[in-house]
């Protein structure tokens, strides 16, 4: 039985660069969860990639349909924006390990579906002026930056990822993102022995 390593951390913490650091290191064997989104496609951003981009009609439809593993919706300032994981062939535990990151809410609901065996959790750390830094940075790159959302996502992950829901998902081991590479070997070295353990 395969494993889920599920990246977690507030907004700028680093987890899509690791992310990717991480599914290229080959002696992982690590494959990919692409989630579903219905927010615009950023810059440099490609469907299918970051994240399969679809409106509210085929969320609805795939809703409907019972595919939808897990669903959250965030009212933001351009709108309600929904991000979701879907039962759509992706995941196959019989054959292969997979990485994907998600929020915490995604993470207990992903939990319940496939069980405590399945689901590990990673949690990224970094202090909040750099993780600030790094937000103002990179949506400056953006056609149309929008700070006001930037903000909101900014002070939300304040009570999304406070002590006290960190606890109770029972998240006590933290990689604090210091410098990519070395977080990067870290959780590679955790995710190793988590699958060894997992096949001895």
């Amino acid at each position: 039985m395969g494993k889920i390593f599920c990246i977690m951390g507030k907004s700028s913490s680093g987890k899509d660069t690791l992310y990717q650091l991480l599914l290229n290191k080959e002696e992982l064997h690590l494959s990919r969860i692409i989630p579903y989104t219905t927010r615009p496609r950023r810059r440099l951003e490609e469907d299918g990639r970051e994240y399969f981009f679809v409106d509210e009609k085929q969320q609805q439809k795939m809703e409907e349909e019972g595919k939808i593993i897990e669903l959250r919706s965030y009212d933001t300032v351009h709108g309600i924006w929904k991000y979701f994981t879907v039962d759509d062939g992706q995941i196959s535990l019989e054959n292969h390990n997979y990485l994907m990151i998600a929020t915490l809410e995604a993470y207990e609901k992903m939990l319940l579906f496939f069980g405590k065996e399945v689901m590990v959790p990673i949690y990224v750390e970094v202090e909040d002026g750099i993780r600030l830094q790094r937000a103002l940075d990179r949506e400056k790159l953006q056609d149309y930056p929008k700070y006001a959302e930037l903000c909101r996502r900014f002070l939300a992950d304040t009570e999304d990822f406070s002590q006290e829901k960190l606890l109770h998902a029972n998240i006590n081991r933290r990689f604090y993102n210091e410098t990519l590479e070395k977080t990067c070997q870290e959780i590679g070295a955790y995710i190793k022995c988590e699958i060894c353990t997992a096949t001895s």
